[in-house]
């Protein structure tokens, strides 16, 4: 089971495995505790050449390591890139695809936070330390939502919102949770629950496969509202209906791995036996 709290304020404790709780208060907090952390950010980009130069510039200082995942851009965005951030990280993605990238980057952050966010310009590095806040005092993965209060969308077509409410029932049945956002990919968590998450996906559907290994490992989980805004220019390679289709292929084969590792375990001779030994002992019911 899982819990929502949306009072403003300080979030309450729950018994349950996974929380997941919503702020709706958009204000900056505090970044006092965020700043012990060292933090990456890991930025997906292909032919951003005109977009990465206003998002390099406003990454707030709680970054201690920006790591750019370059998927063979045929423009200026490496060089625009080192000319705005001259400590920035370049490495090269493995595979094809957002997901590939995002996990390239993954694996070569070197910070205790791993923060996601798209090189457009389409979300807010100001909004940053909002999400290290909840992940200094508690939460173990943060995830933005245009939905909540506070939050929104300046890019959203209807189609879209369509799809994402399809989707995100679906996802809510199969965990008997509350989300309000699921396909939005600006995110913060510990690296320390990275192979956790037990991340594969190669395209748009990593971002509810990571939220799926959230819920499946167990980390209680804060949404923040978070504004998209349209991108700074260019075209975006997000495909509504391909990818919205591999979005829910992905959330159905999480679950079904979710339920097949539980029958398994529940099947195993030796949970079996245990099981038999404690349903015969004295005062069983």
């Amino acid at each position: 089971m899982s819990s929502i709290d949306t009072r403003e304020g300080t979030p309450t404790q729950s018994t349950t495995t996974t929380d997941v709780t919503r702020f709706r208060d958009h204000s900056a907090p505090g970044t006092e505790s965020a700043t012990k952390t060292t933090v990456s950010l890991i930025i997906p980009v292909r032919n951003e050449a005109r977009n990465i130069a206003w998002v390099l510039s406003q990454v707030p200082d709680e970054v201690t390591e920006i790591i750019l995942v370059d998927g063979e851009s045929t423009d200026a965005t490496l060089v625009t890139a080192r000319s705005v951030r001259p400590d920035i990280r370049i490495v090269q993605q493995e595979g094809v695809g957002k997901g590939s990238a995002l996990r390239t980057g993954f694996f070569a952050a070197r910070g205790d936070v791993i923060v996601m966010m798209d090189a457009d310009g389409s979300m807010a590095p100001q909004e940053i330390p909002h999400y290290l806040h909840f992940l200094t005092n508690g939460y173990d993965f943060v995830k933005g939502s245009r939905f909540v209060a506070g939050g929104g969308s300046l890019d959203i077509t209807r189609f879209r919102t369509l799809g994402n409410r399809f989707l995100l029932g679906v996802f809510n049945s199969l965990y008997d949770t509350h989300l309000t956002d699921l396909c939005y990919g600006f995110c913060a968590f510990h690296r320390r629950y990275l192979e956790h998450l037990k991340l594969s996906a190669t395209g748009f559907e990593i971002e509810a496969e990571m939220i799926a290994g959230a819920m499946r490992s167990g980390l209680r989980i804060a949404e923040v509202p978070s504004l998209e805004m349209p991108r700074r220019s260019g075209k975006s390679n997000l495909h509504a209906l391909r990818d919205g289709t591999r979005v829910l292929q992905a959330v159905l084969d999480a679950h079904s791995d979710e339920t097949t590792g539980f029958l398994t375990r529940m099947t195993h001779p030796r949970r079996r036996h245990a099981a038999e030994i404690t349903a015969s002992s004295p005062g069983s019911a």
